[in-house]
């Protein structure tokens, strides 16, 4: 499906390609622009070919070792309550950081909102479910060369993610979301635990 979004988004003269990035995006309430159906949607868009890339190739990487254990039903409701956590956890983000401004004495008008597009916050929950299911398994990075435990991994993205959000580097990216993705993850891989639905 997201593949299938970005070849389609390619095909579509400009004011069409605008009109579905502008609709189909995760936009903040306050720009007036937000609909609900966007916390789904804006999970099967992206930004250009290496964002698609990336996110896929982990989708596939962990994804299809997760889909074995779950089953494909509920990795595929796990998938989607990442990406929607994810989103989530985004608003609420921007939301404080937009209350912030207003603080400051910003004029809503003055104040800039962002558009959230990826299946980034989805793939960092897959990640976490890897990590916390298959701990001991190894992971060899490219760079540096290292090979890791997941768990190790995981821990480390994470760190690094937060630490990113709190720093602010690399402002284009929604390091909240990915961060929010692992937390809704989390939480559902436990609840499923305590049901007896799952074990790890």
């Amino acid at each position: 499906i997201n593949a299938l979004v970005f070849v389609t988004q390619s095909l579509l003269p400009l004011e069409a390609k605008q009109w579905v990035m502008e609709n189909m995006s995760l936009n903040f309430w306050a720009g007036g622009t937000f609909k609900g159906y966007q916390l789904l949607t804006y999970m099967f868009m992206h930004a250009n070919l290496s964002h698609l890339f990336f996110n896929m190739f982990a989708l596939w990487m962990f994804g299809r070792i997760l889909e074995y254990d779950f089953g494909s039903r509920r990795f595929l409701v796990y998938y989607l309550v990442c990406g929607v956590g994810a989103g989530l956890i985004q608003l609420g983000v921007n939301w404080i950081e937009y209350a912030s401004l207003l603080n400051q004495g910003y004029a809503p008008s003055m104040i800039p909102t962002m558009s959230t597009v990826g299946a980034s916050g989805a793939i960092f929950g897959v990640l976490l479910a890897y990590g916390m299911i298959h701990p001991n398994n190894m992971i060899m990075l490219i760079f540096p060369p290292i090979a890791l435990k997941a768990k190790w991994f995981v821990i480390a993205y994470g760190v690094l993610e937060l630490l990113a959000g709190i720093s602010g580097s690399g402002s284009n990216v929604a390091h909240y979301a990915h961060l929010g993705g692992m937390l809704w993850g989390f939480l559902l891989l436990l609840y499923w635990k305590k049901r007896g639905k799952i074990y790890y």
